[in-house]
């Protein structure tokens, strides 16, 4: 059964050098080549993590002659990004209740 596109989303961003070659890909469009030149890793393993976000729609790959360029697709980050707001929102409350609370008893603390 195939995971819902949220879960491919965050399996993908799980990994450490795969949020490395996002954060590299927002500069512009890179080459295989130059998306494994900052890791200690063979070519074939750098294509793995690439395969992962391009499941996740999170790169695009095309082909010009020789070259496999790859560029940011951040649409997906959209929709993560609108899932962690609804949380944001009960964490902000969170936070303006305790905001409340330390202040009342910073009141009481003066009487």
């Amino acid at each position: 059964m195939p995971a819902d596109p949220l879960s491919t989303t965050f399996h993908a961003l799980s990994d450490p050098t795969r949020r490395a070659i996002l954060a590299n890909l927002a500069t512009g469009e890179k080459t295989v080549t130059d998306l494994a030149e900052p890791f200690n890793m063979t070519m074939p393993a750098v294509t793995k993590h690439l395969k992962v976000l391009e499941r996740a729609k999170l790169i695009e790959r095309s082909r010009k002659a020789q070259y496999r360029p790859c560029r940011l697709h951040p649409e997906p980050l959209r929709d993560v990004d609108a899932w962690i707001e609804q949380y944001r929102k009960v964490w902000e409350a969170s936070f303006d209740r305790l905001d409340d609370y330390l202040a009342e008893l910073q009141t009481k603390e003066k009487k």
